[in-house]
């Protein structure tokens, strides 16, 4: 179970941006009536890429529940990149929580797959019944300017797409604008051994 901790600030938004992008019209005295549409719209293209990507774009606080390690000689954690292990806690079976020292584990930086780590042979066993919470930052950066240029554009066509066609209700499915999966390929994790999770 991943929960995301904090939403991405407002102030991290490319609104400007965005409009310029819709050739929306400047210099009126309205011009930030439709800024709250233009935040629902960015920060659906955000939640939709990164769910697609397993990636997380801009940077915040995650904290993630497992019942079991799947390798206990080091657990892939949910998405990339991650910059800094936070927290792991230990949940006994009735709920009591355990705080482990960070000292304990090393993160594994990676593109696609980051990790978590024991410095020693294994990580510490989840209690019967009972889970490990890690907690973790992910994201390129805290502003808009740290994301990959791709990315960035990508999540400014998709929230075009959502925007120009936010009355359509018959497309397909997880439709997304080719432009869209095109800049998203590379980021893409590739699923060996029959769709299995990592």
């Amino acid at each position: 179970m991943l929960i995301e901790e904090n939403e991405v600030p407002l102030a991290a938004l490319p609104i400007e941006a965005f409009k310029a992008h819709l050739r929306l019209g400047t210099g009126f005295s309205e011009t930030t009536v439709q800024d709250a549409v233009l935040e629902g719209f960015l920060r659906a293209a955000l939640a939709a890429i990164e769910g697609r990507t397993s990636k997380a774009l801009l940077a915040r606080d995650f904290a993630w529940e497992v019942r079991e390690w799947r390798d206990p000689a080091g657990q892939a954690l949910p998405l990339a990149p991650v910059s800094a292990l936070l927290e792991v806690v230990r949940i006994a079976a009735d709920g009591a929580e355990t705080v482990l020292d960070t000292a304990l584990f090393r993160l594994v930086a990676d593109a696609h797959c980051p990790m978590l780590a024991p410095v020693a042979a294994l990580l510490p066993s989840v209690p019967t019944g009972g889970a490990m919470r890690v907690r973790f930052t992910a994201g390129f950066g805290a502003s808009w300017g740290d994301l990959p240029a791709d990315l960035a554009q990508a999540v400014l066509l998709l929230a075009a797409h959502y925007y120009e066609f936010r009355s359509e209700t018959a497309l397909a499915q997880g439709c997304m604008p080719f432009g869209v999966t095109a800049l998203l390929e590379r980021y893409r994790v590739v699923r060996l051994g029959g769709g299995a999770g990592q």
